[in-house]
């Protein structure tokens, strides 16, 4: 049972100059640990952009699947991104992003998310599903 949808496009440009203007105080307050040192290994400014870019759309994507976008209940560092053996994106909810998917499902079953990221020059696009099952 699919218990929300969300979806987030944005320009990787974008994401690029805020980290170029904020710098390690905007990549410690969104990013986890594990987000960082993926798309940190790009050395490349432009791939790496597009690491955070998608990241970022992720994050987004996930409030809105939550239906609680960012604020109170649900921060950035609520939402991760990893990767699993085979490279495929999925998200881990912590905190206040934990506690509204659980809110959100039903008695008796268990709630996942789901992942999909792309990104085409110049945009980074994610799509997250969540389900009860």
């Amino acid at each position: 049972m699919i218990i929300g949808i969300g979806i987030d496009l944005c320009r990787i440009s974008r994401i690029e100059e805020i980290i170029c203007k904020f710098g390690e105080s905007f990549l410690d307050r969104i990013f986890a640990e594990e987000e960082r040192e993926y798309a940190d290994k790009f050395t490349l400014l432009p791939l790496r952009s597009a690491a955070y870019a998608k990241r970022w759309a992720a994050k987004e994507a996930c409030a809105k699947a939550l239906g609680t976008g960012f604020g109170k209940r649900v921060v950035f560092q609520d939402i991760v991104v990893i990767r699993d053996d085979l490279g495929a994106p999925s998200l881990v909810l912590k905190g206040g992003a934990l506690a509204v998917l659980k809110e959100k499902t039903p008695q008796g079953k268990l709630g996942k998310a789901f992942l999909s990221l792309t990104d085409d020059e110049p945009f980074a696009m994610a799509q997250v599903i969540l389900e009860a099952y």
